[in-house]
């Protein structure tokens, strides 16, 4: 399939699959009689990790460095393994301090959902609210 249509398939900019493919990330596709990149329908596959690996916040440089492993084959699996394990440990301290800031932002919500009910009950929910931001943004920030 010809840039376009991988483009199009792959919910990317053809500038973003040639940039991927200049850096590396992406082997270097083929060219036709016309001089036009013709790419397989499994690069569809590599190009959907990619993305979830950059949804999680995967740095390129070590999106490059698991795509040159996996381009030496079979013989780097553990240390594209390592790389993952690592990855995944950077994931779950990200969700960890996502899941701290949900509960600050729920507990504000709730707040402000409470300045509509009897005024008595305001200051003790305000404390509640007060104390849970204050520990919560005394937590110190993983990664």
């Amino acid at each position: 399939m010809k840039i376009g249509e991988l483009a199009k398939r792959a919910g990317l900019s053809a500038h973003t699959i040639r940039y991927y493919e200049r850096i590396g990330l992406l082997p270097g596709a083929p060219r036709n009689a016309s001089r036009q990149r013709e790419y397989d329908a499994s690069i569809l596959v590599w190009i959907a990790f990619l993305g979830r690996l950059r949804t999680t916040g995967m740095p390129i440089r070590d999106m490059l460095r698991y795509a040159q492993l996996r381009e030496r084959g079979s013989q780097t699996t553990e240390d594209r393994r390592l790389i993952l394990e690592q990855h995944r440990t950077n994931v779950r301290a990200r969700l960890a301090e996502l899941h701290d800031c949900l509960a600050v932002l729920d507990t504000k919500i709730a707040g402000y959902s409470g300045l509509n009910t009897v005024e008595k009950d305001n200051d003790a929910a305000r404390d509640h609210q007060t104390r849970h931001i204050r520990e919560t943004l005394a937590r110190p920030l993983k990664g």
